[in-house]
C-alpha cells in the first residue's frame, strides 16, 4: 500500500520536529524550505534560554536526522507553486529553484567559493560580514551543497567570469540549470513558516542605520557566536573595540499601536540570555535592559532573570526610550529615556553599544500561502486557528500550523506544538476525526 504523504512548508525547528515525528509514524514527508538549507533562525543563535545550551548542538542532530530519514524528502531552495484539491487529496506543485549546481556531484569542498570574486552581505550573518556569490549558507548547512546566487553571479548576469566552474574539480557547476517542477499528492499540509525580524530602520528614533553602534538582537547573536564574524569576541561595529557598557531596548515595534500590537513573546528572555553571554565574553562590561514590563512566564524563566540580575549584575530599568543619537562622531550612542512609575523622570545615558529587540513578525510569505491554500490569516498576519478544541487546525480542513506561523511562541513551545501537529495529522489521515 502506498504511503500517505504530508507536505511541511518551512524547515525551521518547528517544521523539522513535525517532519521527524510524522516520518517516525511511517508517513512520507516532503519539506519545502525557501532557503538553501533547513534550520531556520535557530541556526543563527549561539545559545538557547533558559539553560544556555548550545543552539546548534540541539538543532544540528535533528537537521541530519531529517536528511538521513528514509521517509523524509528535502526540497530546499524551493517554494510552493500551487495547491489544488482538498483534504485528504491535495495536489501540490513545488518549484525547486535552480542552484546552478549539480547536487549529486557537489562535495562542498569550497574551491569554488575561494575563487569567486564577488562579495555581498551575508544573510546568515545579518549583514555583519560578506559571503561570495557562490556560497554555503553556514558551516552545518543541510544539505551541505553550495548555491550560486543568480542575482549576484557575474556569469549569470553579465556572462563574464566563470572561475567557479574552472575551480570545481567535481564538475558540479552548471550555468544552464533551470528550475524543476515537482508534483505530488498529499493528505495533509503543515504550515511552519516561522518569523521575520521587523526592520528596525522603520523606527528612526531608535537610531538603527543612523548610529553605527546600534545593532539588532539577532546581530548580537552572531557577534557572540564562535562561528560568527568576530569569532565570538564582543566588538562594537564602529571601531571593533570591546564595549565597556551596552544597553538593550525591548519592544522595538512590539506592543506598539503604530507597528505591532502584540508582544513578541521571547524578547525579555533572549535579552536576558544575551546579557549573560555578553558578560561571559567580556566580564567587565556593564549591561542595562530597558523594558516596559518583564514577561518571564515560562518554567525557570523568572529564576533566569533573577540570576542575570543578582549574579551577573544586569541592571533592569523599567522605562521607555525616547531618542537615540550618536555620542562621539561615529562611535558610541546617547540614549534619552523616561523611567516609569510614581517617581518617573527623564534621563540621558551614554552607551558604547545599543542592542535593539525588534518585533518578530509573521513570515512575508504567509499572505501568498493563505491565498494559494484558501485559509485565513488573523489581523496580524498569523494563520488563524479558530477551533479551540483543535488548536493546530487552520480554517482549511487538513491544513495544520505550528511554531511562530500560528503566533508568537518560543522554541520549546514550538517543538511541543510541532509534535501536536504530527499527532493531529495522524488522527486526520487515519479517519479518527471527522
Amino acid at each position: 500500500m502506498e504511503k500517505k504523504r504530508v507536505v511541511v512548508i518551512g524547515g525551521g525547528i518547528a517544521g523539522i520536529q513535525a517532519s521527524l515525528d510524522l516520518a517516525d509514524r511511517g508517513y512520507e514527508v516532503h519539506i519545502v524550505e525557501k532557503s538553501p538549507s533547513i534550520g531556520g533562525h535557530m541556526a543563527q543563535l549561539d545559545k538557547t534560554f533558559p539553560t544556555n545550551d548550545c543552539s546548534m548542538c540541539i538543532l544540528s542532530p535533528k537537521m541530519i536526522s531529517c536528511a538521513d530519514h528514509a521517509n523524509v524528502v528535502l526540497h530546499t531552495y524551493s517554494e510552493l507553486e500551487s495547491v489544488e484539491g482538498s483534504f485528504p487529496d491535495f495536489k501540490v506543485t513545488i518549484r525547486e529553484k535552480a542552484r546552478f549546481i549539480d547536487t549529486d556531484r557537489c562535495t562542498a569542498c569550497g574551491d569554488c567559493i575561494a575563487k569567486c570574486p564577488v562579495k555581498v552581505p551575508s544573510e546568515f550573518e545579518e549583514g555583519l560580514s560578506k559571503r561570495k556569490a557562490v556560497y554555503l549558507p553556514f558551516p552545518q548547512a543541510v544539505p551541505r551543497k553550495v548555491t550560486i546566487d543568480k542575482k549576484h553571479c557575474r556569469m549569470l548576469t553579465q556572462e563574464k567570469c566563470g572561475v567557479c566552474k574552472k575551480a570545481c574539480q567535481a564538475g558540479a557547476v552548471d550555468f544552464e540549470q533551470e528550475d524543476a517542477i515537482i508534483e505530488l499528492r498529499a493528505s495533509v499540509i503543515v504550515l511552519a513558516t516561522g518569523f521575520d525580524l521587523m526592520d528596525a530602520a522603520a523606527m528612526p528614533q531608535y537610531g538603527y542605520g543612523i548610529c553605527k553602534d546600534v545593532v539588532t538582537s539577532l546581530q548580537l547573536e552572531r557577534l557572540l557566536s564562535a562561528s560568527g564574524p568576530s569569532n565570538g569576541h564582543l566588538r562594537r561595529p564602529s571601531d571593533d573595540k570591546e564595549p565597556r557598557n551596552l544597553g538593550f531596548i525591548q519592544c522595538v515595534g512590539s506592543r506598539d499601536s503604530k507597528a505591532r500590537n502584540y508582544c513578541s513573546s521571547v524578547c525579555c528572555m533572549y535579552a536576558t540570555k544575551e546579557s549573560i553571554l555578553a558578560r561571559e565574553h567580556a566580564p567587565d562590561v556593564e549591561i542595562a535592559i530597558f523594558y516596559m514590563d518583564m514577561r518571564a512566564t515560562g518554567k525557570g524563566f523568572q529564576e533566569f532573570v533573577s540570576r542575570a540580575r543578582d549574579i551577573y549584575g544586569v541592571r533592569y530599568v523599567r522605562s521607555r526610550p525616547a531618542k537615540i543619537q550618536p555620542a562621539n562622531g561615529d562611535s558610541g550612542v546617547l540614549m534619552s529615556y523616561e523611567t516609569r512609575g510614581a517617581a518617573g523622570e527623564s534621563k540621558t545615558e551614554e552607551f558604547d553599544l545599543i542592542v535593539l529587540c525588534p518585533a518578530l513578525t509573521p513570515s512575508t510569505n504567509n499572505t501568498d500561502l493563505a491565498e494559494k491554500l484558501d485559509v485565513e490569516l488573523d489581523g496580524e498576519g498569523f494563520f488563524r486557528t479558530p477551533d479551540i478544541a483543535h488548536p493546530v487546525d487552520t480554517t482549511g480542513k487538513g491544513i495544520l500550523v505550528c511554531g511562530f506561523a500560528s503566533g508568537p511562541i518560543d522554541i520549546p513551545d514550538s517543538v511541543s506544538q510541532a509534535s501536536a501537529v504530527a499527532a493531529r495529522a495522524a488522527e486526520l489521515i487515519s479517519g479518527g476525526e471527522r
